[in-house]
């Protein structure tokens, strides 16, 4: 890992921070397909975990942009662990009735795509984006099937009800802001609707 480190001046495969989009407090965690093509090992998932947790206890919204060749098959069974618990930390999170969008970029692969990539109220996807749990040559030597050319894109899975939109990466920010927003007024009628059944 430390060639890696020293090659993209990253510690890992993601990175996970706290800002404001148009002046709305958000968490945000992004993965790099230029660190172990983004795989997903025990620090990714730590990390992540760690981001929503946090967000949880303070009722902010999480933006995750996915990026990733699918769980790091170096780490063997921990890497898939990661599936599983970043997952049951987002159950608790939904229980607080925050929002959590997923952006999918290319490629979002395998175990990302199996857990956390598709567990967003809302999903975004950039144009043209290899989006798979298996890749095309995986699927076609195991199973001895052709995957035809451009199933696994974006737009594909969007006609299928995959995705809830596909952004282009320019008009992402008005995007994310205008969610933002909405879900800021939602919380904030549903608040004062319960103050005003309480009197």
């Amino acid at each position: 890992m430390r060639n890696y480190q020293s090659d993209t001046k990253l510690t890992d495969a993601v990175q996970t921070g706290i800002g404001k989009i148009g002046g709305i407090p958000v968490a945000i965690g992004v993965m790099d397909s230029q660190f172990v093509a983004g795989s997903m090992g025990s620090v990714v998932g730590e990390k992540i975990t760690r981001l929503v947790e946090y967000v949880t206890l303070k009722s902010l919204p999480l933006i995750l942009v996915c990026a990733s060749g699918g769980a790091r098959m170096q780490e063997g069974s921990l890497s898939l662990m990661q599936m599983a618990k970043i997952s049951s930390a987002l159950l608790s999170y939904r229980l607080k009735n925050c929002l959590f969008i997923s952006i999918l970029t290319s490629p979002t692969t395998g175990g990302v795509t199996a857990s956390f990539g598709m567990l967003g109220d809302v999903i975004l996807a950039e144009p043209n984006s290899l989006i798979a749990f298996a890749g095309k040559r995986v699927i076609e030597e195991t199973l001895k099937l052709e995957v035809p050319e451009g199933s696994q894109e974006a737009e594909v899975l969007f006609e299928a009800g995959l995705l809830d939109k596909i952004i282009p990466r320019e008009d992402l920010e008005k995007i994310l802001y205008v969610l933002l927003k909405l879900h800021r007024e939602e919380k904030e009628n549903s608040t004062n609707n319960q103050e005003n059944q309480i009197k």
